[in-house]
């Protein structure tokens, strides 16, 4: 497939309502936050883990769309698969001493896994297959207002021993958030695509992902997660017409007017503007 040539810029918005969108394993768990403004932080690993399974869904069996960092996977088994099929002996930690074999290794990588010609991967381990910058980055996501988590104990009304009948059955609890909407920014370069061959199937591929990839990834603490907006800055060539920082100043998104102090607890409390006034060379489009 024909790489893409055009370069792009986007900016997603999704929300959650009482749910914890990605925990911090360093802080038991709380949903993630900046200390200093208490905004809710989402990493980009997160969400690209999000991207990875909603593909490995729709793909499913389907040749050029394997996962490359899949649950329980073990990387140097991946490598080795682009050994075997081009009928290369490995070395230890090393690469083809034929420059051209060990392009082949990493673009074989790269034909085969989406997430690989799609956000890159260092893959020197003990089978080396090279190392890919992928055409895709995301930043981390934050939420527009600050978010306040909420510890919830939660209890069984079964036991596990006799012995333990009479004893409290508070076995643990969750933390949520009970409203926060979130805004993450988004980069395309289509001059790393055509090293990777990330195709405009992959691109179209990738907008699906960021419109479903929630309603395939519920859980007791992602119940209510939504893909709200996503705004797409295409430039007219793969070396861009504008920066990136000032395409995304052109998206405000704000509370509505004749709010009562109260906090937001609904997407509608909030009002999108996406201005008109777009550098020479760059078109928007509102995907949904």
């Amino acid at each position: 497939m024909t790489a893409i040539n055009n370069r792009y810029e986007f900016v997603y918005l999704f929300d959650v309502k009482n749910g914890n969108p990605n925990g911090d394993p360093d802080a038991g768990n709380l949903p993630r936050l900046d200390p200093e403004t208490n905004q809710g932080l989402v990493t980009d690993v997160c969400l690209k883990r999000k991207i990875r399974n909603y593909v490995a869904l729709e793909k499913e069996n389907t040749a050029g769309f394997d996962i490359y960092l899949q649950e329980k996977s073990v990387l140097n088994n991946q490598h080795k698969k682009a050994y075997e099929a081009l009928e290369i002996k490995h070395e230890a930690k090393k690469l083809p001493k034929d420059v051209a074999k060990a392009r082949e290794l990493t673009s074989w990588m790269c034909a085969n896994f989406f997430d690989v010609r799609t956000f890159g991967a260092v893959m020197t381990t003990e089978i080396n297959a090279g190392q890919v910058r992928g055409p895709i980055q995301l930043a981390f996501a934050t939420s527009i207002d600050p978010i306040v988590p909420m510890e919830i104990s939660i209890t069984r009304m079964a036991v596990t021993n006799e012995k333990d009948l009479e004893k409290e059955r508070t076995i643990g609890r969750k933390h949520i958030v009970p409203y926060g909407l979130y805004r993450v920014h988004g980069f395309i370069s289509a001059k790393l695509a055509k090293q990777t061959g990330f195709s405009e199937d992959d691109l179209q591929l990738l907008w699906r992902s960021l419109t479903n990839m929630f309603e395939h990834d519920r859980s007791a603490a992602r119940g209510e997660m939504a893909a709200r907006k996503l705004v797409v800055f295409k430039h007219d060539n793969a070396m861009g017409n504008a920066p990136a920082h000032k395409l995304f100043d052109l998206v405000k998104v704000s509370r509505k007017d004749g709010e009562d102090g109260s906090p937001a607890r609904r997407f509608s409390d909030y009002a999108i503007e996406v201005a008109q006034n777009l550098p020479e060379g760059v078109s928007v489009q509102e995907v949904f």
